[in-house]
């Protein structure tokens, strides 16, 4: 295409997940009703871990830190999303398309390495159980932490800065509920050769590396429960993994489909509902799936619901 025919874009129109009007309330109470639970759900988990003195651990520590950071992933698109549905224009800024990508980067990157942080943790719990306090010491999960927001910074800024090279044609309506990478390349007018190629190598290294701590970290502890003489201690000291191992899934299950695949071979249908597994339901479900199969969060809970009943009715 002829530079001449290139128009600057000032704004995006976000078309949603679907154009029918008869849909739109249906769409707006459902996700309405996951965000709230979202929200509630990991508010609860980082409420519960702060006022509990026994669950000040590394473990919680970085259990919360995933859970602010599940509000923080969700909060930079569900809201527009919700007030877009009801929108004659829905429109949002160039500006606003900017800073919404390197948000929603950061904060999925962030999930990334906290997962694999916690995978860690679990590697040095049971394979290393009596110098675990020494080892995961609070200098260290700190450290720990403070390197996955830098590192998933410095992602999000070099995906945003690429982001942010390309040109736009007339046609400024991007088929999805927020700014995703993907289908804002779908409709650019230059060329989107680096910015698949940095998907493709810098943030498969991001992803494939923090998933290779959390696959080395689960082989050293499977080869750790084998070498338990009973099996009830094998079953037991593995089973606090399970959680965990259910986030791994449903995490890294539906990551890869929608970013590490030819841009010609993208489906934007395909990709939408991907997207909402790994950006609105896998943060929703993350409480559930620390706090029911977890006896000291549920403990931590009970407790602090009946210190809420006793004092209401004082």
């Amino acid at each position: 295409m002829n530079n001449t025919t290139w128009t600057s874009v000032s704004h995006f129109v976000l078309l949603g997940i679907s154009t029918h009007q008869e849909e739109q309330i249906l769409l707006f109470l459902l996700f309405l009703l996951m965000y709230t639970i979202n929200i509630s759900g990991n508010s609860v988990i980082i409420i519960l871990i702060i006022s509990t003195p026994h669950l000040q651990t590394p473990m919680y520590i970085f259990l919360s830190t995933l859970a602010l950071a599940d509000i923080c992933f969700t909060s930079t698109t569900v809201p527009k999303m919700l007030q877009n549905i009801f929108s004659s224009t829905k429109a949002i800024s160039y500006m606003g398309c900017l800073t919404q990508t390197y948000f929603f980067i950061c904060f999925a990157a962030m999930e990334n390495f906290l997962v694999a942080v916690m995978a860690y943790d679990r590697h040095i719990a049971i394979c290393h159980p009596f110098r675990y306090c020494m080892i995961l010491n609070r200098k260290l999960c700190s450290h720990l932490v403070v390197v996955c927001h830098i590192l998933s910074h410095l992602h999000a800024l070099l995906h945003t800065f690429l982001m942010s090279r390309l040109i736009f044609c007339a046609d400024n309506r991007i088929p999805h509920f927020f700014r995703d990478l993907y289908p804002l390349m779908k409709i650019s007018c230059s060329s989107t050769h680096l910015n698949t190629l940095m998907i493709h190598t810098e943030g498969v290294i991001v992803t494939k590396g923090a998933l290779a701590i959390i696959m080395a970290s689960y082989a050293c502890i499977i080869s750790a429960v084998l070498r338990s003489p009973s099996a009830k201690g094998k079953w037991r000291t593995f089973s606090t993994c399970g959680s965990h191992l259910t986030v791994v899934a449903i995490f890294y299950g539906t990551l890869p489909w929608v970013y590490f695949q030819p841009l010609a071979s993208y489906s934007v249908a395909r990709g939408r509902i991907l997207t909402v597994m790994y950006r609105v339901v896998t943060p929703m479900l993350n409480p559930f799936t620390y706090s029911l199969r977890n006896k000291d969060v549920k403990g931590a809970f009970r407790k602090w619901m009946n210190r809420i009943w006793t004092s209401s009715f004082r």
